[in-house]
């Protein structure tokens, strides 16, 4: 795994969090996803079952596009807290920064 400073979805992750446009933890990006504000929803890979079905389950209902990212210590590091296993990047152009950068890793594969 690359250091924050040269993961650029991490960084921008961090960026949304300054910006005070991310929420965390489970709670609150539930709540954002059904207020419409979360305009894409970042899942850590080590989430368990209960989260992973959860969150997938909710963004389909509401039409927001989820993303598997990182492992819960690594999307805690990013936005200055401890483990997270949701982020909801609430900022569309952030938003679509984030899933370009997702989109490129996986071509990178």
């Amino acid at each position: 795994m690359k250091s924050l400073r040269q993961d650029k979805v991490l960084m921008l992750l961090g960026m949304a969090m300054r910006g005070r446009n991310l929420v965390s933890g489970e709670f609150q990006t539930l709540e954002a996803i059904r207020k419409g504000s979360a305009m894409l929803v970042i899942i850590a890979e080590d989430a368990s079952d209960n989260t992973r079905k959860l969150f997938t389950d909710k963004c389909s209902y509401y039409e927001v596009p989820t993303a598997y990212y990182g492992t819960r210590e690594t999307l805690g590091k990013a936005i200055g807290k401890d483990f997270r296993s949701s982020l909801g990047v609430c900022d569309a152009g952030l938003a679509d920064a984030i899933m370009k950068q997702l989109k490129e890793k996986q071509g990178a594969v």
